[in-house]
């Protein structure tokens, strides 16, 4: 293996991919973790326990100009300033002041052959290799033997740029991406899941303009490998939780392409949120939690080692990072590739903090690429001093941080996928009844949604009586299999239908300032909202 041709020259010793049994001996012998909870290597992130999506860059250069979605999401870098930095950060590899070489993970995203990725991932920290090791798809053994990068990234958590305001960005921290050379540079964070979604990055480049359609999303089959279903969602509107069912084979839990041949899993794990978790109601990702496994920011008893799901002192996004072979109801434990045929069902999963959305409804064709644009979710109000509501979130395709070009191409890519493969779309609230976060109501129960879930999947909801909801124009069914019939109408839950009415009325209006950066391209979807 030659890393000449990145300028790498004195690394000291280079660990290419090393099992997770020795990355994990070694992360304890350098202190970079502890060993934990059912022989999982438990970590912290240092400073950053998230991504840092201000301190992310795309060169701009030609061939990125015309097609790269630029604004706060893909923010301009020169090719000068991403130069000075890589070289700063080959350097600090070049110095090898500490003596321990690096690690390079070779491997894939992409589990169709066709269209896969060949990548390139190279860390300081065991620990960081284990993550990647975990997350992303494993060569063959013959396919290392001539193995050649399309994209590398480069992580040097430890190196800032001091001269960060003369360099034009937002601080010490650095996330670069060229694009036409296909590598990255990390500064300044540890956090894993600035490799994960960096690669997702760099796939919603390139597979789309190739007419591919990369989602944000969920994805898993029954247990005859039948019947694909999609899950979009935002982080905690659970997606890795409703598309990790017993009952059906999981084909990932958070990135995947669609292409003429099918659904494709883009990576070979899963990092889910582990804040609240439990092994009554999440007992796939629990089962998870076993040697190899990766427990990130975490909170747990010093002496005893015993996790505390529930402590979010740390950061509301604690995390477990572990390979698919660790859910035994997935296509890759049952030893087939994380593939699939078309999908017929959609569902995107929107947390309602304001109360509002029904906790399940069919969409139309037209109403599925409004909400499919608009990506909407809630969060609930933090304790600073004046928030007294929620706080509505629109991230395009469900996805919007990791957007490189604009939601309209991935849009479109939808509809015609949709329309030609004759999927059906539903809305599925996981938020709030009966009232707002702030008033004092309960979110949806898991149970009651994961019913809901199978009525879409088998099919049951389609035989139910429907009525449209005034607010959003969307079909309601009136009942449903296992589904208390009296949730199922959200303003019939909220004792004061006036502050129901008032409420409604803020959602919608955020909605239609939401889309109105998109009303000039698709003014006919913009007819399908409220």
């Amino acid at each position: 293996m030659n890393l000449h041709s990145l300028g790498l020259k004195t690394v000291g010793d280079i660990h290419r991919n090393v099992s997770p049994e020795k990355l994990v001996k070694t992360a304890l012998k350098r202190n970079e973790g502890v060993l934990g909870m059912n022989g999982a290597l438990m970590v912290d992130t240092g400073k950053y326990t998230g991504r840092s999506p201000k301190d992310k860059f795309i060169v701009e250069e030609i061939s990125t100009k015309d097609n790269v979605w630029w604004g706060s999401v893909n923010q301009p870098v020169s090719e000068a300033v991403f130069d000075e930095l890589y070289q700063k950060v080959i350097d600090y590899y070049n110095t090898n002041e500490d003596g321990l070489g690096a690690f390079v993970f070779d491997g894939y995203s992409g589990a169709e052959a066709e269209v896969a990725l060949p990548i390139r991932m190279i860390a300081k920290k065991a620990w960081q290799a284990l993550f990647v090791n975990n997350m992303f798809i494993q060569p063959e053994s013959e396919q290392l033997i001539d193995f050649k990068p399309k994209f590398t990234i480069i992580n040097a958590s430890p190196v800032l740029d001091d001269e960060w305001e003369k360099h034009g960005l937002h601080s010490e921290t650095f996330i670069l991406f060229n694009l036409e050379k296909g590598i990255a540079i990390i500064g300044g964070s540890e956090y894993g899941g600035e490799m994960k979604k960096g690669i997702f990055s760099v796939m919603h480049y390139y597979l789309p303009l190739k007419g591919i359609l990369t989602m944000h999303c969920a994805a898993n089959v029954d247990l005859n490998s039948d019947n694909p279903a999609l899950f979009f969602g935002l982080s905690g509107t659970g997606k890795t939780t409703l598309s990790t069912d017993p009952k059906r084979l999981l084909i990932g839990d958070d990135e995947h392409g669609w292409s003429d041949s099918g659904i494709f899993n883009l990576e070979g794990g899963c990092y889910a949120k582990a804040i609240n978790l439990s092994k009554e109601h999440e007992p796939g990702i629990w089962g998870a939690i076993r040697p190899g496994a990766l427990l990130e920011n975490l909170v747990y008893d010093e002496k005893t080692l015993v996790v505390d799901f529930n402590d979010s002192s740390k950061t509301e996004n604690t995390r477990i990072c572990y390979p698919l072979n660790h859910i035994e109801e997935s296509l890759y434990a049952q030893g087939k590739p994380s593939i699939s045929g078309h999908p017929n069902t959609i569902l995107f999963l929107s947390c309602d903090a304001y109360g509002i959305l029904p906790p399940v409804s069919k969409l139309t064709p037209e109403q599925a690429m409004y909400h499919f644009i608009s990506g909407y979710t809630a969060k609930v109000a933090g304790t600073e001093r004046g928030i007294t509501e929620p706080q509505a979130t629109f991230s395009p395709c469900f996805g919007g941080p990791f957007l490189t070009l604009n939601p309209l191409v991935y849009g479109e890519l939808l509809k015609e996928k949709m329309n030609h493969h004759g999927a059906k779309v539903y809305l599925v609230n996981t938020g709030w009844s009966g009232g707002s976060a702030m008033s004092g109501a309960s979110r949806m129960s898991l149970p009651a949604t994961r019913a809901m879930v199978t009525a879409i999947l088998d099919g049951s909801i389609e035989k139910s009586q429907c009525i449209e909801e005034p607010v959003f124009g969307l079909e309601i069914p009136t009942q449903l299999q296992g589904v208390d019939s009296s949730i199922l109408n959200p303003r019939e839950t909220w004792q004061n239908k006036e502050e129901y009415d008032r409420t409604a009325k803020i959602l919608v209006e955020k909605f239609r300032n939401n889309f109105k950066q998109y009303s000039d391209d698709t003014g006919e979807l913009q007819k399908a909202g409220p």
